[in-house]
């Protein structure tokens, strides 16, 4: 038993080893933000201050409320604290460690800022005291319910209702729900929607939306939306994927057949959550991978005409961090390729500000294409990039997770259809079929003594 033990703890001890290389991408997007900014550090106090003044709905760009600088250091310091909350809440570090890091500095570009997420993060703790539960359980749940930041914010700056105290009850109330309602919806979806929090987060939000409204709130969506920041963000983009590809291959203490070996494995995989591709096969294959789907993201954006501003960028970022947990080009392809066919059909076009975030947020639903195939992952691209549209308007954009809430409505619907139609041609086809030992986030660990006991 002790052996197991050990063992454990030195698995875990490895992955504790992330935290210089966290710090160093906050610190680049630091870097970039200085580098961004025109008018010197002033300038970028100014822009911060715009940024945490301003009502966060969807969509606020903040790149361009207080310019790309402001953002990225925006970004940086939500990054900063996120890491610092892992760190003191002894947090376990996995690939779900990288999704919360490209969630938290993504969406930082457009909704989240190192204000707003308090309440929230702080709700979260009160709930873990409340249950005598661990806080590093818990703690990735609040720093992802920050997606209802904007509540917080909309309360708090008094926008025909409210003030800073209830905007401080609003985001407790909303950090204390979110772990138990988190943990049963990701029961419910089938581990085809990746985005299970912004399922989560929708659900709530409908529920505070109408609330407000009735109390006097009048919370509209919005559209504030950067361009002509393609070439920046696009040289910023591709030279950190590009840095990730290299390293990677040359500079991962593994030859490089074997990280190349390990990353056509982690294509071979469906990506159903849960999918900790770090624990599954190593950093090397990760990098290449979250290189490689960046590169994708972005391509994606400039070659359908969209923007590179703070929400795509950000919805780029968030693709990179689910590459270490469920994402890669094999099944992100023909889900987004599904959104390209909608556009052919509906009547968008893929140039809409909109459509572009569903380009990009609907690879919640790449484990339909990693599981049931291509024509299955392309209709569920179809259904999400129409379903999207529509399912913000009710919550006013206070949900910034709208992809992931859309995403589990469709994956709830597909899910058993799909299965109806595998089942009619393979009868003898099961659910254990579709989840393999192997994707599970964390090593089976031996039962203790008193487990045993109690069995008994």
């Amino acid at each position: 038993m002790g052996f197991f033990h050990q063992l454990h703890h030195e698995h875990q001890a490895r992955y504790d080893k992330m935290f210089p290389y966290l710090w160093a991408y906050a610190g680049l997007l630091a870097l970039a933000g200085v580098l961004f900014a025109i008018d010197g550090r002033e300038d970028i106090l100014r822009g911060l201050y715009k940024i945490v003044t301003t009502e966060d709905a969807l969509i606020t760009d903040y790149v361009l409320v207080a310019g790309p600088g402001a953002a990225l250091v925006n970004s940086a310091i939500v990054t900063a604290i996120a890491i610092c909350v892992l760190y003191l809440a002894e947090d376990t570090l996995n690939g779900m460690t990288l999704v919360e890091m490209g969630l938290m500095s993504g969406f930082s570009l457009f909704g989240k800022n190192f204000v707003n997420i308090w309440p929230i993060l702080a709700g979260t703790w009160l709930y873990t005291k409340l249950r005598k539960q661990p806080l590093a359980g818990n703690i990735g749940i609040g720093l992802m319910a920050t997606a209802l930041a904007p509540i917080v914010s909309y309360i708090a700056l008094d926008n025909g209702w409210g003030g800073p105290v209830e905007g401080v009850m609003a985001g407790l109330a909303i950090g204390f729900v979110m772990p138990p309602l988190a943990a049963y919806t990701y029961r419910i979806q089938n581990g085809m929607n990746l985005y299970n929090v912004g399922f989560a987060c929708g659900l709530v939000a409908f529920i505070c939306v109408p609330l407000m409204a009735s109390m006097g709130a009048d919370p509209t969506t919005h559209y504030r939306w950067a361009k002509g920041y393609d070439l920046p963000f696009g040289v910023l983009l591709g030279t950190i994927c590009a840095g990730l590809i290299i390293i990677g291959l040359f500079f991962s203490r593994k030859p490089i057949w074997a990280s190349w070996a390990g990353y056509r494995r982690l294509l071979q995989t469906s990506g159903r959550a849960p999918s900790d591709y770090l624990r599954m096969f190593g950093p090397a294959p990760v990098l290449i991978n979250t290189g490689v789907n960046g590169l994708i993201g972005m391509a994606y954006i400039l070659l359908s005409g969209g923007d590179l501003n703070g929400p795509t960028v950000g919805g780029i970022l968030t693709i990179m961090g689910f590459s270490a947990f469920g994402k890669h080009a094999f099944n992100i392809l023909p889900v987004m390729a599904g959104v390209a066919v909608g556009s052919v059909v509906m009547d968008w076009s893929l140039t809409d500000s909109a459509v572009q975030l569903a380009c990009l947020f609907c690879t919640t639903l790449a484990p339909v294409a990693g599981y049931f195939g291509w024509g299955y992952g392309v209709l569920a691209g179809f259904l999400h990039s129409s379903v999207v549209l529509y399912t913000g308007s009710p919550v006013a954009g206070m949900n910034l997770y709208n992809n992931g809430f859309s995403g589990g409505l469709v994956a709830i619907v597909l899910y058993p259809a799909i299965m109806a139609i595998a089942r009619h041609r393979k009868p003898v086809l099961q659910d254990e079929d579709y989840f393999d030992q192997l994707e599970q986030d964390a090593p089976i660990m031996p039962p203790e003594p008193h487990e045993l006991k109690e069995e008994e």
